[in-house]
């Protein structure tokens, strides 16, 4: 896109160079020398002098020596000697040509020179500050020109030209452009109402404007010095910007000066160091400064930057040693936010000086805590709740977030279980800061904690005993508990522990198919039929398939169960001198052979008469297995309290 110019002067050009010496053939000597920095201009007094007050002012201290020729040094002119030569220009009234580069360092050096209205009419500061009030109604020729000002800074802060720039850049970026149906150019900036215009078959037609997107200035100002881009970043914050805006830009910013953000994957090779340095051409101390800046910049509000955007920023805090307190401001802000994270962005390596562990557990401690912080509130008004899976897994109860980290928490102990040098305390310090009620099951800790016993064999049974109160057996899935019973590296203890309390839920399982059952029963009229509404028959009649069903799937559940109360049986009376306190033990709990379950004795089914009895089926032997059960239900819920205490 064509930047704005204007064109002063009506002369040829007239000036030639000569090695380190510009020349202006007009035909007449030489009575002045400009020197600026190593090059020098052979001019004349007049023109000079009637522009500049203080060239005018210098040339009187040459008054008196005509015969001299005078040399005047203007080594600090804001844009140095190629800045000057425009001005010569101007006093000479040759062609030049303003435009977004020149003209802040242009402006600079008129005032330096005090080219006012006083020394002629249409000055060099008039034509200038008119030609910068036009760029400012233009966003790329502003941009353009703000990025000029680092040349000329202190001469451009005096002047107000680099608030101005971000002023003029502030509002645009505030404003809603698709008001104003600004065309996007190919590269993503926006255009301004004169490029509006193209030529199709000879005839000038506006340009279709396109969707303009909240992004659209992320680009352009990408490439400003940290110092001004922080200035137009504050301005656009004054002005009200939705602080989901300001993150987005600071994630453009970050991504395009900080390298590293993009190579997370290269962390654990060793020496970050090296990478770091071979990555970005800032130095370190560079790269650490514009990263406490950005993180500084950053919104406080929960959820208006990307969580994994704050961890990238944070390990890349590591490696440059950032500052505490920007690592402290991070690792709260996301805690803040920390169900929004997944689980490889906190899979943070350890970047301290003793490399303990393969991860840094300590820093991901830190959140967690912050995270349980913030929410404690949350967490008190909801503790007392009586909340099921589904409550919490469909996002509408406020225990939610708290669930969603146990899930992360839990994905993450089973990736650090396997780490030979991780702690015990470490390991159940992260564990235990979820609360019980937060995990609806618990077969995520579970398989968590039987990584790491696998990954430390050596551990005491104490000590197992002690990193299994972990979990709570009775929030096993059926495929857990199954697993867990056959679990070789778990106590003896919690196996049994497991064992009771599946053998628990399939009495109350069976006790619930059986009351649908009975009311059923109850429900058919005195002539044997059921008494089932017109409309809804088929409803009842399904109802009582499922429920059979149900009961063929949980016998052969107890079956199963059974042989695996028979196996375990003869494992532990291997490990015991008496057999018959292991007979009690298992009596005590409600364990019978296969025999004693279906209520009735082989023998007796022979000898009784057939007309009398019926055969023993699977129905009447769930019958009679769901009446023993009813009568040790008292007793298994006394036998369950007993285990939790031990």
């Amino acid at each position: 896109m064509a930047c704005m110019i204007m064109r002063l002067g009506s002369k040829s050009e007239a000036f030639h160079r000569d090695g380190q010496i510009w020349l202006c053939s007009t035909g007449l000597p030489s009575d002045v020398i400009v020197e600026v920095g190593e090059m020098s201009f052979q001019l004349h007094k007049f023109p000079l002098l009637s522009r500049s007050r203080v060239i005018e002012n210098l040339m009187k201290d040459y008054s008196g020596e005509d015969e001299k020729k005078c040399v005047l040094q203007f080594h600090d002119i804001p844009g140095g000697a190629k800045t000057f030569l425009l001005v010569a220009k101007f006093c000479y009234g040759i062609r030049l040509e303003l435009t977004a580069l020149n003209i802040v360092s242009l402006r600079c050096a008129a005032e330096y020179l005090q080219m006012s209205e006083d020394h002629g009419e249409g000055n060099l500061i008039t034509q200038t500050e008119s030609f910068l009030n036009d760029i400012f109604g233009h966003w790329t020729d502003t941009i353009k020109a703000l990025e000029t000002c680092e040349l000329v800074l202190p001469y451009a802060e005096e002047l107000q030209i680099v608030s101005r720039c971000i002023s003029s850049l502030a509002m645009k970026a505030c404003a809603d452009m698709t008001f104003f149906s600004w065309p996007m150019s190919e590269s993503g900036t926006i255009q301004s109402p004169e490029d509006t215009y193209v030529l199709w078959n000879g005839i000038c037609a506006a340009a279709k404007p396109q969707s303009v997107s909240k992004d659209w200035w992320y680009e352009d100002v990408s490439f400003l010095k940290l110092s001004l881009y922080k200035r137009l970043i504050l301005a656009v914050e004054s002005r009200g910007i939705k602080p989901e805006t300001i993150a987005g830009s600071l994630v453009h910013y970050a991504k395009r000066h900080l390298p590293l953000l993009g190579r997370q994957s290269s962390f654990q090779s060793g020496n970050h160091a090296a990478i770091a340095s071979t990555m970005s051409p800032l130095s370190d101390a560079d790269q650490r400064n514009l990263l406490e800046e950005i993180v500084a910049l950053i919104p406080n509000q929960r959820g208006a930057t990307p969580t994994n955007f704050l961890l990238r920023l944070l390990r890349t805090s590591m490696i440059l040693h950032a500052g505490p307190s920007c690592r402290e401001k991070l690792e709260k802000q996301i805690g803040a936010q920390l169900d929004q994270a997944a689980l490889e962005d906190i899979l943070i390596p350890n970047m301290g000086y003793s490399l303990e562990t393969l991860y840094d557990i300590d820093c991901v401690q830190r959140i967690l805590d912050h995270f349980v912080l913030v929410n404690h509130e949350v967490l008190e008004s909801s503790s007392n709740y009586i909340v099921d899976e589904g409550q919490l897994m469909g996002g509408s109860h406020p225990l939610t977030p708290m669930t969603m980290v146990a899930n992360l928490v839990d994905g993450y102990l089973a990736e650090v279980a396997p780490d030979v040098n991780l702690k015990l305390p470490k390991f159940q310090s992260l564990a235990a800061v979820i609360p019980d009620y937060a995990r609806p099951l618990d077969d995520g800790i579970y398989r968590a904690i039987d990584i790491y016993l696998k990954a430390h064999p050596w551990l005491t049974g104490s000590e197992k005993e002690q990193i299994c109160r972990l979990m709570n057996c009775q929030k096993l899935s059926l495929e857990a508990s199954a697993h867990a019973t056959q679990n070789e590296r778990l106590p003896l203890r919690v196996i049994v522990q497991v064992l009771f309390f599946e053998q628990l839920r399939l009495r109350t399982s069976i006790a619930g198919c059986f009351f649908v059952s009975d009311n059923l029963e109850n429900s058919q009229n005195p002539s044997g039929n059921l008494a089932i509404p017109r409309n809804n028959g088929s409803a009842h009649v399904g109802t009582t398939q499922d429920c059979f069903a149900e009961v063929d799937d949980i016998m052969e559940r107890v079956s199963e169960l059974e042989k695996e109360y028979l196996t375990m049986k003869e494992e532990l009376e291997k490990l015991v001198k008496t057999k018959g306190s292991w007979s009690i033990f298992l009596r005590k709990f409600g364990f019978r052979s296969k025999s004693k379950s279906c209520g009735c004795d082989p023998k007796t089914a022979k000898s009784s008469d057939s007309k009398k009895s019926k055969p023993c089926d699977y129905k009447t032997s769930a019958a009679v297995s769901f009446t023993n059960g009813r009568e040790n239900h008292k007793n298994g819920e006394s036998e369950l309290q007993v285990l939790k205490e031990n």
